[in-house]
């Protein structure tokens, strides 16, 4: 039997290991914050960057 899987290693408790640790994560990740401990998202930091250096290099072109 040709299989893409080794023997002896089942799919449905490796999805189900997969599952529990993100939910592990999340878990975790909710009682930090809950506790103050939350931070922002580096993508919402990055998007500010963005903001900010493309107001500053539009006044510098559009008003100058």
């Amino acid at each position: 039997m040709n299989t893409s899987e080794p023997p002896g290693r089942d799919s449905g408790t490796e999805k189900l290991n997969w599952v529990d640790r993100r939910r592990q994560k999340i878990r975790a990740e909710v009682e930090r914050n809950r506790r103050g401990e939350h931070a922002v998202p580096t993508w919402v930091l990055a998007v500010a960057l963005i903001l900010i250096v493309g107001a500053w290099l539009a006044l510098i072109l559009f008003a100058g």
